[in-house]
C-alpha cells in the first residue's frame, strides 16, 4: 500500500478520511507464462475471473472505490505468475481520541486491514518494501487545516476469533493538533472578556447601570463561548484542557459580578448609616439655631423703628440684613470698615457635606479587586500555559509519537 493522501479529520465524530492508492501483489503459479513480454497489462474486468485477496478495512466505517470515468483499477501480470492489483479508494476510518489535553492533544489514527475469510494458515500479509517505503504519504496531500501530520508507523498484528487467527496489517498516522485556530476563536476572546469584566472595578461605585451591564454582558459572553467551543467536540464525560480554562475564566467573570453586588450592597448600607449618624449629630444644633433665628427676628422687628436700622450692643454696631433669596436673617458685624457675615445655614450644611463625601469614597473592595483579580488571572495563565507546554513531550510519548 502506498501514496496515501489525507483529506480531512473530524474530531467530533472521531474519524478521518483518506484517499488511498491501495496496491496488492501476490503470486499465482497457475498464471505463469512464456512470451516476448515480461509484464502483461490486463483489463481490470479480468479481476473478477481470477483469485484476488478478500481484503477489508477493520476500522473502516465506509470505503468507496472510484469508478469515474471508468473503474480506477490496474491489473498487471508478470511472467512468473506475480500479479499487481491497484485500486483507488476513499476510506472513512475510525480514530479513537483521548481529548483530555484538547486542544494541545496528539493522536495516532490507525488504518487496519486484512483478510476477511482466510486465517493466517491460509493467507499471510507482508509489507513487501520494508517499513520506510511500504507506505508513502504524498507531500501535498498531508496538509490538514487543524492538524500537523508528524509521520506514520507500520506494523502487523494477530487477532483471534472463534474461526481462527487472522493477520492484521496496521498503519498509524501521527497527528498533532494546530492550536492557532483555538487561540483566535476561543482563548483570546475568553481572556479579553475577563479583562473587560475587571474594568467595572474602576467605575464609580454608584454607577449601578454601567457596572450591571459589564457584569451581565461578560457572563453571557462566556456562556456563549463555552457552548460554541463544545459544539466542535464529541460529547465526552470528562473535562478537556479548554474546559478547565473556560471554567476558570467563567469563575473570574462571575466573581467580578459578585464583587459588584457586594460593593453595591455595602454602598447602600453605608449611605443609610452615615446619613443617620450625621442626622443625630446635627439635630440638636439645628433646633438651637432655629430658636436663635426666631429670637433675632423678634429683636429685628423692635429695632426696625430706628431710622438707620442699626443698634449698639456693648459698643459694637450690628446691622440687620434679610436675605431674600435664601429666606434667612443674618447679622452683619462692622468693625474697622470690614464686614463679616455669619450664616448659621452654612454651618448646618457641613454635616451633610461630610456624609456625601463618605458616600462617594472609593470602596476598599474595589481597590483590592483592582490588584487581586489581574494578578490571580496572570498567575493562572502562567501556570496553565507552562503546564501544557511542559506536558507536550508526555502527550507525544503517551501516543507513541516519539
Amino acid at each position: 500500500m502506498s501514496e496515501i493522501t489525507s483529506r480531512s479529520h473530524c474530531p467530533s465524530l472521531q474519524e478521518y478520511t483518506i484517499d488511498v492508492f491501495f496496491r496488492q501483489s501476490w503470486r499465482d503459479e497457475r498464471l505463469k507464462f512464456d512470451g516476448p513480454m515480461q509484464v502483461l497489462p490486463l483489463n481490470n474486468l479480468l479481476a473478477s475471473k481470477i483469485w484476488t485477496p478478500d481484503t477489508f478495512f477493520h476500522n473502516g466505517k465506509k470505503s468507496v472505490a472510484h469508478n469515474m470515468t471508468t473503474p480506477n483499477k490496474l491489473l498487471r501480470l508478470v511472467d512468473n505468475g506475480t500479479l499487481l492489483y491497484t485500486m483507488r479508494l476513499t476510506i472513512h476510518a475510525e480514530c479513537p481520541m483521548h481529548l483530555e489535553d484538547f486542544p494541545m492533544d496528539a493522536h495516532a489514527c490507525p488504518l487496519k486491514f486484512g483478510s476477511y475469510a482466510y486465517t493466517n494458515n491460509e493467507v499471510i500479509y507482508l509489507w513487501t518494501q520494508g517499513d520506510e517505503r511500504s507506505v508513502a504519504v504524498a507531500e501535498d496531500g498531508s496538509r490538514l487545516n487543524q492538524y500537523d501530520l508528524l509521520g506514520h508507523v507500520i506494523g502487523k498484528e494477530t487477532i483471534s476469533s472463534s474461526t481462527g487467527e487472522y493477520v492484521v496489517m496496521t498503519t498509524y498516522f501521527h497527528l498533532k493538533r494546530k492550536i492557532g485556530y483555538f487561540v483566535i476563536q476561543t482563548y483570546l476572546p475568553c481572556i479579553m472578556t475577563v479583562i473587560l469584566s475587571q474594568v467595572s472595578f474602576w467605575l464609580n461605585r454608584e454607577s449601578v447601570p454601567a457596572r450591571t451591564v459589564f457584569g451581565v454582558t461578560t457572563v453571557l459572553t462566556m456562556t456563549t463561548l463555552s457552548i460554541s467551543a463544545r459544539n466542535s467536540l464529541p460529547k465526552v464525560a470528562y473535562a478537556t484542557a479548554m474546559d478547565w480554562f473556560m471554567a476558570v475564566c467563567y469563575a473570574f467573570v462571575f466573581s467580578a459580578l459578585i464583587e459588584f453586588a457586594t460593593v453595591n450592597y455595602f454602598t447602600k448600607r453605608s449611605w443609610a448609616w452615615d446619613g443617620k449618624k450625621e442626622g443625630m449629630e446635627i439635630r440638636e444644633p439645628f433646633q438651637a439655631n432655629m430658636a436663635r433665628i426666631k429670637d433675632m427676628r423678634r429683636e429685628s422687628a423692635t429695632l426696625a423703628k430706628k431710622s438707620n436700622n442699626t443698634f449698639n450692643i456693648v459698643g459694637t454696631t450690628y446691622a440687620m440684613n434679610v436675605a431674600k433669596d435664601q429666606g434667612l436673617t443674618t447679622i452683619s458685624k462692622s468693625a474697622g470698615g470690614a464686614t463679616t457675615k455669619h450664616s448659621f445655614l452654612h454651618k448646618m450644611d457641613d454635616p451633610y457635606t461630610e456624609a456625601k463625601k463618605s458616600y462617594n469614597r472609593v470602596s476598599k473592595v474595589d481597590k483590592i479587586s483592582r490588584i487581586i483579580f489581574p494578578v490571580l488571572f496572570f498567575i493562572f495563565n502562567l501556570g496553565y500555559w507552562a503546564t501544557y507546554v511542559n506536558r507536550k513531550p508526555a502527550i507525544m510519548k503517551a501516543n507513541n509519537l516519539n
